[in-house]
C-alpha cells in the first residue's frame, strides 16, 4: 500500500458511521419533498397531466445517463462524483423554490434526473472500498442492512417534519407548501459539506478510464440483451420491474392528490401526507424485515406473488374508499406489501445473477423501471386529470398485480440459496 493510500485508510467502524451519516442526509432531503412534490405544482397552477409529463423528465434523463455515468466514479473517484450529484440536486431544488411554469418544473425534474444518474452508486461503492481497505473480511451485508434501516428512518423523519412545517406555517413570507422545499435545500448544502469532509479516498486521475467507460456503453447494452435472452428468470424479473414502474405512481405520486379529495384541500393533504409517509416507510421497513420469514414458510416465489397481488389490491382500495381513515389504512398496508415485494424481488434478482454479471443485471433492472416510471406518470396523471384520481388508481393497481405469477417463474429458475455477495454487487446496490 502506498503512503497516499495508507493516509486514507480508516477503521471499519469509522467508515460505517460516515456511510450511514451521509446516507441519512441524502434521504432526509427526499423525505422533506414527499408531501409536496405533486401538491406544490398543483397549487401553482399546473394540471395533473402537466405534472406527469414534467415529472417523467427525471425518468427519461436517468435512462439516458445511467450507463454513461456508471463508470465515472470508478474513473475519477467516488467523492467528486457524489459531490457533483449533490450540486445538481441543489440546482434542482433551488429552481423548485421559484418554479411556477410547466417549463420550469420540467427543468426541475430534468436536473433531478442528472442528480439521480450521478448519485447511483458512488456512495455505496465508496463504503465497500473503504470498509474492505480497513478489513478485507468486513461484513458488507451488515452495512447494507443498516443502510436500508437508515434510509427508511431518514425518509420517515423528513416526511413528518415536512408535514409539521406545513401545518405550523410559521411565516407569511414563504408559502407553507414551499417550506419543506427550502428545508430540503438546506439539507443538501449540509450534505455537500459532509461529502467533501467525510468521503476520504485516494486521488484518481484516470481520464482515459473515463473515456473508456463511455465508449463501452454500446457493448454493455449488447451484453445486457444477451443476458436477458439466455435467462427466463431475468426476463420475468425485468417484466415485473417494468410493470411496477408503470404503476408505482399511484401510491407514490397520486396519494397526496387523493387525500386532497377526502380532506379540505392541498394544504391539509400535505400536512397529513408527512406523518402518513412516515408511518408508511416504517411499514415498508417492517415488510422488508418480514420477507425472510415469509420466504421460508411460503417460498420466495409465492411470497413475491402474494405481495404483488395485495399491493395492487390496496392501491385499488385507495381509489374506492371514500373516508380519510380508510384511505390511510390501506396506504399503510400498501407500503408493507411494497417492502415485502421489494425484498423478494431483490433476493431473486441476485439469486439469478453470478458475480461476473451482477452489476449489469442490477443496471438492467433499473433501466427498465426508469422509462416505465416516466411513461406511467404521464398516463396515470392524464387519466387522473381527465377522468378521476380513483380511476387512475384502479388502473394502476391492476397493472401492479398483473405480472405477479412471474415471480413463480423467477423462483423456479433460481438457485436454492443466495450466491456469495460480491464487492461489485454491494457497490451497485
Amino acid at each position: 500500500m502506498s503512503a497516499v493510500d495508507a493516509a486514507h485508510v480508516m477503521s471499519e467502524r469509522t467508515v460505517l458511521r460516515r456511510f450511514l451519516f451521509l446516507a441519512a442526509l441524502r434521504w432526509l432531503s427526499v423525505g422533506f419533498l414527499i408531501p409536496v412534490f405533486v401538491l406544490l405544482p398543483l397549487d401553482r397552477g399546473l394540471t395533473l397531466a402537466q405534472i406527469g409529463v414534467a415529472a417523467s423528465m427525471q425518468g427519461w434523463v436517468v435512462f439516458a445517463l445511467e450507463l454513461p455515468t456508471g463508470g465515472f466514479a470508478d474513473s475519477i473517484g467516488r467523492r467528486p462524483v457524489q459531490a457533483a450529484a449533490v450540486l445538481f440536486a441543489m440546482a434542482s431544488i433551488g429552481l423548485l423554490v421559484v418554479a411556477h411554469s410547466f417549463v420550469a418544473f420540467a427543468a426541475v425534474f430534468a436536473l433531478l434526473g442528472v442528480y439521480r444518474a450521478l448519485d447511483s452508486g458512488p456512495l455505496d461503492a465508496w463504503y465497500v472500498d473503504a470498509a474492505q481497505a480497513a478489513d478485507p473480511a468486513a461484513r458488507i451485508d451488515r452495512g447494507m442492512s443498516l443502510y436500508g434501516t437508515v434510509v427508511s428512518l431518514a425518509i420517515a423523519t423528513g416526511s413528518v417534519v415536512a408535514g409539521g412545517l406545513i401545518a405550523w406555517d410559521p411565516t407569511s413570507r414563504v408559502d407553507a407548501l414551499t417550506l419543506p422545499v427550502v428545508a430540503s435545500l438546506v439539507v443538501h448544502v449540509l450534505s455537500l459539506v459532509a461529502v467533501l469532509a467525510l468521503m476520504s479516498e485516494p486521488p484518481r486521475h484516470d481520464a482515459e478510464g473515463l473515456r473508456a467507460s463511455i465508449r463501452a456503453v454500446p457493448r454493455t447494452v449488447v451484453s445486457g440483451a444477451r443476458l436477458l435472452r439466455g435467462s427466463r428468470a431475468l426476463v420475468a424479473l425485468v417484466l415485473l420491474e417494468l410493470l411496477w414502474g408503470l404503476g408505482v405512481g399511484t401510491y407514490e405520486s397520486l396519494l397526496p392528490v387523493r387525500l386532497a379529495e377526502v380532506t379540505s384541500g392541498p394544504q391539509a393533504a400535505a400536512a397529513i401526507t408527512g406523518p402518513a409517509a412516515t408511518a408508511a416507510w416504517v411499514a415498508a421497513a417492517a415488510g422488508s424485515a418480514a420477507m425472510p420469514w415469509l420466504g421460508r414458510r411460503l417460498g420466495i416465489g409465492t411470497a413475491g406473488v402474494v405481495s404483488r397481488v395485495l399491493l395492487g389490491l390496496t392501491v385499488v382500495m385507495m381509489g374506492v374508499l371514500g373516508g380519510l381513515a380508510g384511505v390511510l389504512a390501506v396506504y399503510l398496508a400498501c407500503y408493507s406489501f411494497h417492502g415485502i415485494g421489494g425484498a423478494a424481488h431483490s433476493t431473486l434478482l441476485h439469486r439469478n445473477a453470478t458475480s461476473d454479471v451482477r452489476a449489469t443485471v442490477v443496471s438492467l433492472n433499473s433501466l427498465f423501471s426508469q422509462p416505465a416510471g416516466a411513461l406511467g406518470l404521464i398516463c396515470l396523471t392524464a387519466l387522473a386529470g381527465g377522468v378521476s384520481v380513483s380511476a387512475a388508481m384502479w388502473v394502476g393497481g391492476a397493472v401492479l398485480a398483473l405480472g405477479a405469477p412471474l415471480y413463480w417463474v423467477a423462483a423456479r429458475e433460481a438457485p436454492a440459496t443466495d450466491p456469495q455477495p460480491s464487492r461489485e454487487s454491494a457497490a451497485t446496490a
